[in-house]
């Protein structure tokens, strides 16, 4: 298969932020079976993130504030890529500042360095005071970091969307008119917890970040919608646990997948996915993944 001209032997990648750098999954499993890893998010300084505790389960999902702690664009470089260059998964960076000048500050000194497939352009992230959803909340501002960093790209961009939009299309028409490559949808939702023997928050900045298959009907309709608007790639993640989920959002137009929360409580996870879309596709005598996407019958 193929996005934005990048060949991937799958269509199942992990999703930023609940797989680490991959190298922490590497004594788990094979990670060659993969389509791609796309690495937590990676801006141009180091980033502590939020104060503990940043993780809350829910019915059917999870809380998280984790903030973007990252070790900075130089030492990932130095550190986690060499690593992920041995590997046939493909490599995707996710991309984060709190300005348009500190995106392209990010992807100036990821250009430099060898092993990256993509960029996925985090414009989403709710858990930050400055940048993330910002920019995907409104189309002007979405258009103006998109365009500086696909000005600045020297590998295919992908764009994060964030879910917490009145109308998504018009976000992702924004994206990419102002040259996105792919779409990723989508972010997590805003929620929140709270401990009615303390009466406090559960999550020290009260508002976080809802995923999981709580989310997945609302992200599998925002999919079909967008699929219906863009003539770009989407990659789809939102509440993937299994084989049948990642085929319902290929179904629904998605050229690949994500697999999030799910990596928390079973680390095989996309492994069993990839081998559950192989199954399908000699079951139902599927020639290509092109005949599953947007096969949605209607």
């Amino acid at each position: 298969m193929e996005i934005a001209g990048i060949t991937f032997q799958n269509p199942v990648l992990t999703a930023s932020g609940t797989f680490g750098y991959g190298v922490e999954f590497d004594s788990l499993f094979d990670l060659n079976r993969l389509g791609g890893i796309v690495v937590k998010g990676i801006s141009a300084r180091p980033i502590e993130g939020n104060p503990p505790p940043r993780l809350v389960p829910t019915a059917s999902g999870m809380l998280n504030s984790v903030g973007l702690q990252n070790i900075g664009a130089r030492t990932f470089i130095e550190t986690k890529l060499p690593f992920l260059r041995t590997l046939k998964a493909r490599t995707i960076v996710n991309v984060f500042g709190t300005c348009v000048e500190e995106y392209v500050e990010c992807l100036n000194l990821l250009n430099e360095a060898d092993g990256i497939a993509a960029y996925e352009l985090n414009i989403s992230c709710p858990n930050t005071s400055r940048g993330g959803v910002e920019f995907s909340s409104d189309p002007k501002s979405a258009y103006e970091v998109v365009a500086s960093a696909k000005n600045a790209a020297q590998r295919p961009l992908w764009v994060k969307l964030s879910p917490n939009v009145g109308d998504l299309r018009e976000i992702a028409l924004a994206a990419v008119d102002a040259g996105a490559d792919a779409l990723t949808l989508t972010n997590t939702f805003l929620g929140m917890s709270i401990d009615v023997e303390t009466g406090k928050a559960r999550i020290p900045r009260v508002v976080a970040g809802l995923s999981g298959p709580a989310i997945k009907p609302l992200v599998l309709r925002m999919v079909y919608q967008t699929a219906k608007v863009v003539s770009v790639p989407i990659i789809a993640v939102g509440g993937i646990t299994r084989v049948e989920d990642a085929l319902e959002f290929l179904m629904a137009g998605a050229s690949a997948i994500e697999v999030g929360t799910a990596n928390f409580y079973d680390p095989e996870a996309t492994l069993k996915i990839v081998k559950g879309i192989e199954a399908y596709c000699l079951l139902k005598r599927v020639q290509g993944l092109k005949q599953l996407v947007g096969s949605l019958r209607v």
